[in-house]
């Protein structure tokens, strides 16, 4: 993000109400051909984004978006918060995964943030500050205009010249953030209604919504420094958190549960993330040896390898066979364990479990990129060649899969196809937000590219792309 700062005329007064009009803009209209453009540290993870999209699967056709049109994505984030930026993502920060308590908070949380999309609050949005954006401008220049007349002019006339423009700013940006925070009000509002619509809609309770909004009441109390993001980006008020409570309660299915094996899904996932993304010490201290469930035993694999030291792999890879012949058809268990032989350099040894995962979880993209990943460091021309099939097939499903064009890449390489892999580190680049690179590459490959091939159509989108300003 550029240094907004430096873009508009530093006025005291006005300023934090201009800035924030500027960085709402810049957050909503910078384009990018990914997230990871905007700055956002994405994850993935096969097991947690299969989980998502079975929660989000019933919301979104309740909501009308069908054909896989919009995504669930994970922000690495230990805060509460999730937001939408466009009409084709829900983004939800790990924080909010491990904090819910029920898949039915999470499940509430991306029905209201459905609800913004259904709504077309960020194109609302959009244009509301393209708009406030032009009527800052004359304010500003209304107010300048009054204040070098002023100083011109001179005496105690011009004083109060000066003093009219500096109103004038201040005023006018008022008037704008006004309008803007109502704006917002009114959508945070019609973003529950939808929500408890599509909850209601699919036989789903609005607890979790309900739940999530009331713990972050007492914040409205509290300074921005204090708050959490996901109350600064939807701001409460009694009004409306007393409307979203009636929504909530008169629904026949307030009191739906979630079912006990989604419950088991989503501790899996609260264990996994723990384990990835906590300190080992925090993890074990989160789930001591005394807890005998099965996420515990989950996280607690993952803290052995990562806390390392001798024995570590040995004792993680124990605990993933043991939790494998307990659930021999939970195709993350394996990948679990073929995770760890990975990282340690041991990838023939983990093709077998990959394989199983795969079987297991056949239209996982991801999975198979692992594999593939496993198998490219052959010197067998036939794991090269099945090595690219798996990659070309997870492209299909997961076509903005920057790790994946980079393997492809990497195994083009190999087998001395240089265009080839010099379009796929373009596609890499791309998806990644280097614009510079990726038509740096895109430009290398193209003239050695068929014409009108499904890869030179592709780097001719790459070559001719002009992000807008």
């Amino acid at each position: 993000m550029p240094d907004i700062s430096r873009t508009l005329p530093a006025f005291s007064a006005a300023k934090s109400g201009l800035l924030m009009v500027a960085v709402v803009a810049a957050l909503f209209l910078a384009p990018a051909p990914c997230a990871r453009a905007q700055g956002l540290p994405l994850i993935r993870d096969a097991e947690i984004e299969a989980l998502l999209q079975d929660y989000a699967r019933p919301i979104f056709q309740a909501a009308g978006f069908g054909g896989g049109r919009v995504t669930v994505r994970i922000v690495n984030n230990d805060a509460f918060n999730a937001f939408v930026l466009d009409g084709g993502n829900v983004f939800v920060h790990t924080g909010t995964l491990m904090q819910a308590n029920t898949p039915n908070e999470v499940i509430g949380v991306i029905a209201h943030e459905s609800g913004h999309i259904a709504g077309g609050h960020m194109a609302a949005l959009r244009a509301r500050i393209a708009k406030d954006q032009t009527r800052a401008l004359l304010t500003q220049v209304l107010g300048i205009g009054a204040m070098v007349a002023g100083g011109v002019s001179g005496g105690s006339g011009g004083r109060q010249t000066m003093e009219g423009g500096q109103a004038l700013m201040q005023g006018g940006t008022s008037v704008i953030m006004k309008g803007l925070l109502a704006e917002r009000r009114s959508q945070e509002s019609a973003a529950d209604q939808a929500g408890i619509k599509y909850l209601t809609a699919t036989k789903q309770s609005g607890k979790g919504m309900l739940d999530t909004f009331e713990r972050f009441k007492e914040q409205e109390y509290l300074t921005d420094q204090f708050q959490d993001p996901f109350v600064r980006s939807h701001p409460l008020s009694v009004d409306r958190l007393a409307r979203l409570n009636q929504l909530a309660t008169t629904s026949p299915y307030f009191a739906q549960k979630d079912p006990p094996s989604l419950q088991l899904r989503h501790d899996l996932m609260r264990a996994k993330l723990s384990g990835y993304l906590e300190n080992p010490t925090t993890v074990f201290n989160r789930y001591p040896e005394s807890n005998t469930s099965l996420p515990a035993r989950y996280a607690r694999a993952i803290a052995k390898f990562f806390k390392g030291g001798p024995g570590a792999l040995e004792a993680a890879v124990q605990d993933a066979d043991g939790m494998i012949r307990e659930n021999p058809s939970y195709p993350y268990f394996y990948e679990l364990k073929a995770d760890f032989l990975m990282r340690t350099g041991k990838m023939a040894a983990a093709v077998p479990s990959l394989r199983q995962a795969l079987k297991l979880a056949p239209s996982s993209p991801l999975i198979r990129v692992e594999l593939a990943s496993a198998l490219q460091n052959s010197d067998n021309a036939e794991a090269q060649k099945e090595a690219v099939d798996l990659l070309r097939k997870s492209l299909v499903d997961d076509s903005e899969n920057a790790r994946a064009y980079r393997l492809l890449a990497n195994t083009y390489y190999k087998q001395g196809k240089s265009a080839e892999a010099d379009a796929m580190t373009a596609q890499a680049y791309y998806f990644e937000g280097n614009i510079k690179q990726a038509q740096l590459f895109a430009k290398r490959a193209q003239p050695q590219l068929r014409t009108g091939s499904p890869e030179w159509l592709k780097n001719d989108d790459i070559i001719n792309y002009k992000p807008q300003t």
